[in-house]
């Protein structure tokens, strides 16, 4: 595997850093895969995804968000993505479509998004999703109803109280405090990522995950929570856009499977023609770091190349 990275500038000068897996020169790429990861994480912990998928002959391109891993670039900015975060976020995911687009004349691309990533690809999908061979979701969930209402009217106060850029624990504990309590006795807070022991502890391990972020953060996200649950919206996405949806039943933020499953139902509703999803066994919210992940990575293989004959 051959190991690259670099940075584009976006619309408001910021230098977001990309992370670039590429087959070996023995190896001819057939397809790229890019990742859009999820809040509290960076890109790079994608890389054993990468290790697998560039033997196969995929290459793959992973940017860390604004407000997280390098493109903030230091411990302190983490959590704060600045004004209208979440479509920002979109928007260079696009931006890294066409640089990918120019890098790899004719190679099909697929999206992938993890948790918040894949709140950012279902937005992407709508504005951009004729540019994708296909797209997969990671640890997702369908609308929050009024849930996001409520939500975005609380960080709407708390940005008056503590301002847009202050990091909220307030905010941070209504969002995830409820997440643990299906895995007491608790090791860890972030029980509810893994069943792995190992790579909870590499998460909680590195100091560019598990940042609270800041309330302007929450309130731009649920803004675009509320977005991708409208039907005018969702009624953009492409008809003949393949969609891949995995998940664990008990993941917390997919609300052991419910939240997935009303997903898939609003995209069928939407009359997308080639919708797969699976739900694992007691599989939590990172499925790619569980303790059947090459399960999870070899299906995942199997779904992209058998669209890839389409």
């Amino acid at each position: 595997m051959i190991k690259e990275s670099f940075n584009f500038k976006d619309k408001d000068g910021l230098e977001i850093f990309v992370y670039k897996w590429s087959p070996d020169k023995n190896i001819k790429a057939k397809a790229v895969l890019q990742i859009a990861h999820g809040m509290a994480e960076t890109a790079v912990r994608y890389e054993r995804l990468a290790e697998n998928f560039t033997k196969q002959g995929y290459i793959i391109y992973a940017n860390d968000h604004r407000g997280h891993g390098k493109t903030a670039n230091e411990i302190e900015k983490l959590g704060d993505l600045g004004e209208d975060g979440f479509n920002a976020m979109v928007e260079n995911m696009y931006q890294l479509t066409k640089i990918i687009k120019e890098e790899n004349d004719k190679l099909p691309i697929f999206l992938l998004g993890h948790s918040m990533g894949s709140f950012l690809t279902q937005r992407y999908i709508c504005l951009y999703g004729k540019e994708l061979k296909g797209v997969i979701f990671s640890g997702s969930n369908g609308s929050q109803g009024i849930m996001a209402d409520i939500g975005r009217f609380i960080a709407k106060r708390e940005i008056r109280r503590i301002g847009r850029s202050a990091k909220s624990e307030r905010l941070d504990k209504l969002s995830f405090g409820g997440y643990n309590k299906s895995f007491k006795p608790n090791r860890t807070k972030f029980d509810w990522l893994s069943r792995d022991e190992k790579e909870v502890d590499k998460y909680i391990e590195d100091p560019f995950c598990g940042t609270i972020f800041t309330a302007g953060f929450f309130y731009d996200l649920l803004g675009g929570l509320r977005l991708i649950a409208d039907k005018r919206e969702i009624s953009k996405v492409p008809k003949d856009l393949p969609i891949y949806i995995f998940s664990g039943d008990k993941d917390p933020v997919g609300k052991n499977g419910k939240g997935v499953l009303k997903l898939v139902k609003s995209y069928k509703n939407q009359g997308i023609k080639d919708l797969t999803y699976k739900l694992y066994k007691d599989g939590r919210h990172e499925m790619l770091n569980e303790l059947n992940r090459d399960e999870v990575i070899n299906e995942l293989l199997l779904w992209l190349e058998d669209h890839l004959q389409k």
